[in-house]
């Protein structure tokens, strides 16, 4: 059994909505036990909708849209499976008093251009939708089904959870599930980890698979089981292999970010961290101060844009950034003791930079990126990195920094 989702809308391929459909309903299949192989995006028009969908029902099993039940002319989702499917396009009385129904219990006028949503596909199960105006459908074609939904991503999720899912399940026999175990790494790269568990990336069931992200890679145990007890015990095995070959690299599991398990040990330990940087407009306090529990383990944050501002926020002596200049090893280490000083906190970190035009993709050539922690009088220094621009960059940048303070707590050699 496969499934295949279709997004339609010419503004997902513009590039001005992010399409999120596809990510959410690609979770829920997994609940189901349905594989999910493609995921295609069609801009608003018919014969291309209709090209893309006559395909699709052929070689998946299930096919879900998402997008183009509204009531103006680019929306064609109706139509195009019409064509798809060799059918007539019917118009639905009792679909428009519904329709006619939900504009009045919120006493808005209903347009004529309303009336094009009371139309299905001959044949086709109306899936009613009491949350907006764009009732949906699913057709049977040739042991296939194509399950048309809202691109309004609200509409869509209530639809899929009280209608979609139980159908699938009902009318496919669908009984397993599909669970995934996510290791969450650090200060290790995709090629590093994929030659030490190359062997692993060739399983069948459980799949094993890396994702990367900057400053981070992800390592994702994948498994298809009738019951979550039995998913769990064949991912148990190669987690435990994962964690023995990648070993103090992975951080943390599933959604944990960096930032959730630095705050974690910090609160073990009943330590509090306190912070200066340079580079990363503030988003590595934001990373921090955002976690739960920050409000007991970050002590603060100072945001240092260029020598005046540090001279002007914290005790950092003038002669010194005059001798060594702002981004320095010799001024970080003096910020990551004045902002530990300043907030009262037991540890002190810096990220200590300038601004750099060159790219996250070629840096060769940026200035470089000291990292110093301060930390029962003396410090800890990183081994300085080239700047990076970009979301890209400063996330490198602030998962090394966050890895060097965890690495500390946990008594590690530094990375």
């Amino acid at each position: 059994m496969q499934a295949e989702i279709v997004t339609i809308g010419t503004e997902l391929l513009l590039g001005e909505i992010v399409d999120t459909n596809s990510a959410w309903i690609a979770q829920q299949l997994t609940t189901i036990g349905l594989n999910l192989y493609y995921t295609t995006t069609v801009g608003d028009n018919l014969q291309r909708i209709s090209e893309v969908l006559r395909y699709s029902v052929q070689r998946s099993d299930v096919v879900i849209t998402t997008g183009g039940l509204g009531p103006t002319v680019d929306d064609m989702t109706r139509e195009a499976v019409a064509a798809a499917t060799d059918r007539e396009l019917v118009f639905d009385e009792e679909l428009l008093q519904e329709i006619a129904c939900f504009f009045a219990r919120r006493n808005y006028p209903m347009t004529q251009n309303n009336r094009k949503q009371a139309c299905r596909p001959a044949g086709a199960r109306v899936i009613h939708n009491p949350v907006g105006t764009a009732p949906s459908f699913a057709v049977e074609h040739n042991g296939h089904v194509i399950i048309s939904l809202p691109g309004v991503p609200f509409e869509m999720k209530y639809l899929m959870e009280r209608e979609v899912l139980p159908h699938l399940r009902e009318r496919f026999g669908l009984r397993g599930i599909i669970k995934s175990r996510t290791l969450r790494t650090c200060g290790i790269g995709e090629s590093m980890i994929g030659s030490r568990i190359d062997d692993l990336m060739r399983l069948s069931n459980p799949t094993v698979g890396t994702a990367a992200h900057p400053g981070q890679t992800d390592v994702r145990v994948t498994v298809k089981a009738e019951s979550i007890a039995e998913a769990d015990a064949l991912i148990a095995p190669v987690e435990q292999e994962l964690r023995a070959r990648l070993g103090d690299y992975v951080y943390g599991v599933d959604q944990e970010t960096l930032s959730d398990a630095l705050t974690r040990l910090l609160l073990e330990r009943g330590l509090r961290l306190a912070l200066a940087e340079t580079v990363t407009h503030g988003e590595l306090s934001r990373w921090l101060s955002e976690t739960r529990g920050a409000e007991r383990a970050f002590a603060g944050g100072t945001t240092l844009v260029g020598e005046d501002a540090l001279l002007g926020s914290l005790d950092v002596p003038a002669g010194l950034v005059g001798q060594y200049g702002l981004a320095s090893q010799e001024t970080a280490d003096a910020v990551a003791e004045a902002v530990r000083r300043a907030h009262k906190a037991d540890l002190g970190l810096a990220v200590i930079g300038v601004e750099t035009s060159v790219s996250t993709e070629a840096p060769e050539g940026a200035p470089p990126v000291y990292f110093s922690l301060a930390v029962d009088g003396h410090i800890i220094r990183g081994e300085p990195r080239q700047g990076r621009t970009g979301v890209s960059g400063r996330g490198w940048l602030m998962h090394l920094a966050l890895d060097m303070v965890r690495r500390h707590l946990l008594g590690l050699q530094a990375n």
